[in-house]
């Protein structure tokens, strides 16, 4: 398999309501609407990154064994240029966040959720 240079990276997550899943992602992270044939699904865009959002009845929702429902502890991750600005932002908006800012030899990264629950990690890099 091959990517093409120009092909967006698809990255699915369940959500319960997808208009607010909508809101979420447009209204605070920066993604543009591209679809929304809501209620069952909408996908946004940011970047490289097409994230399709999957309400009860889309089919991807209805393809999750109930198994693996919770399984992994994946999220997107999203750089950001100052996490610092980024978190005074969206706590301004009301937002919580799910863990402190956490440092690393690769950088700064904490962790929000989506309405749903589904994880993003907004990750500042070290400088070089």
């Amino acid at each position: 398999m091959t990517t093409a240079p120009d092909e967006l990276a698809n990255v699915r997550y369940i959500v319960d309501d997808v208009a607010a899943a909508v809101d979420f992602y447009t209204t605070h992270l920066g993604f543009t609407l591209q679809t929304n044939p809501a209620p069952a699904f909408a996908d946004v865009i940011r970047g490289p990154l097409r994230l399709l959002l999957s309400g009860p009845a889309s089919s991807g929702a209805r393809a999750t064994p109930d198994d693996l429902a919770d399984a992994g502890r994946n999220r997107i991750h999203l750089l950001v240029t100052d996490l610092d600005a980024e978190i005074d932002r969206l706590r301004q908006a009301g937002l919580a966040f799910r863990s402190d800012v956490v440092a690393g030899p690769g950088g700064r990264q904490i962790l929000i959720t989506d309405p749903a629950g589904n994880l993003v990690e907004l990750f500042e890099p070290a400088s070089r």
